[in-house]
Formats: C-alpha cells, sequence, structure tokens
C-alpha cells in the first residue's frame, strides 16, 4: 500500500509564494522515508491550507483554546482489526498565523510552511512534544526531515513546539 497525499487549498493567498500542492507532497514524501509501516497505517494523509479563522473554530472546537494556531493534526480512528485502514488524519494550516510566524522568525513562508507539514505528519504517526525528551525527539526529526529538503534547523531561532498544535 502506498501513501496518498492529498492537499487542499481552503482560503485564498496559500499559492502566492509557492505551490502548496507541490510542497505538502515534497514535505510529506520526505517524512514518510524510511519510516517503515507507515504507509500500511492509512493510505492517505489530507493537508488542508485554511485561515486563521477556521484554525481558530478547529482549535476552539477540539482543544478548547479559542485562539487561530499554525498547525492541528487530527489522526484518523482506526478501524477494527481486520478492517482495511482508513488513513492517517488531516494537517490543518492557518495561512495568516504562518506568514506572520515566518516574518517575526526571519523565515522563509515556504520553508516554515514545510515545518509545520512535517510536524503535523509526525504527530499522526505518533511524535509528541508533551515531555522535554519527547519534544527533543520530535525536534531531532524535524530537523533531520528538512535538512533533505535543503531547509536549515528550524529550532536556531526561536520557535518551539509547543506554540502548535
Amino acid at each position: 500500500m502506498s501513501l496518498a497525499i492529498e492537499p487542499v487549498i481552503d482560503a485564498p493567498g496559500w499559492s502566492v509564494d509557492f505551490d502548496p500542492e507541490a510542497l505538502a507532497h515534497t514535505s510529506i514524501e520526505a517524512a514518510a522515508r524510511n519510516r517503515s509501516g507507515v504507509a500500511d497505517q492509512g493510505p492517505e494523509v489530507c493537508v488542508i491550507f485554511t485561515s486563521d479563522g477556521k484554525m481558530r473554530e478547529l482549535n476552539r472546537d477540539w482543544r478548547k483554546i479559542d485562539k487561530a494556531t499554525n498547525v492541528l493534526s487530527f489522526p484518523a480512528i482506526q478501524p477494527p482489526k481486520g478492517a482495511p485502514p482508513m488513513g492517517l488524519g488531516d494537517i490543518f494550516l492557518g495561512l495568516e498565523t504562518v506568514q506572520r510566524e515566518a516574518a517575526e522568525q526571519g523565515k522563509s513562508f515556504h520553508d516554515h510552511t514545510a515545518h509545520l507539514i512535517v510536524h503535523g505528519f509526525l504527530h499522526l504517526i505518533g511524535y509528541d512534544h508533551e515531555t522535554d525528551s519527547e519534544a527533543a525527539d520530535m525536534e531531532g526529526e524535524e530537523t533531520v526531515i528538512l535538512a533533505t529538503l535543503g531547509i536549515a534547523n528550524p529550532y536556531d531561532g526561536e520557535w518551539r513546539p509547543e506554540n502548535a498544535g
């Protein structure tokens, strides 16, 4: 089974500086590479490029935090044993927050978006950053994956995953 990547542009403004659909494919393929069994967890990952308004709504409804955020990951509910997998889940990105963070951190919009896609994907396959140890593992994975895409270590700046969903 191979992993299908389904990008969805849900807000205008995402394709101004780069092709978000191509970036979703490139970023997730890099993150999935050499992670055996990932494609077996489900056939599809959906990446939704949306607005801060939608992100605020999702964050409020699912995390009880009434503000927009940069990225949210929603793992798919896995079917009963023996049933075919349904997918890994969905990754949502909020345009205005991602743009603002990139500018504040002196990063390109493209690179920051790629980082958040990778971050969201790692959440879908079980990574988290609730403890210092988990955060260090997740940051290490992100840094290695992004390096394969020619993107500098995002943690040389001030962004930390506790700001992400």
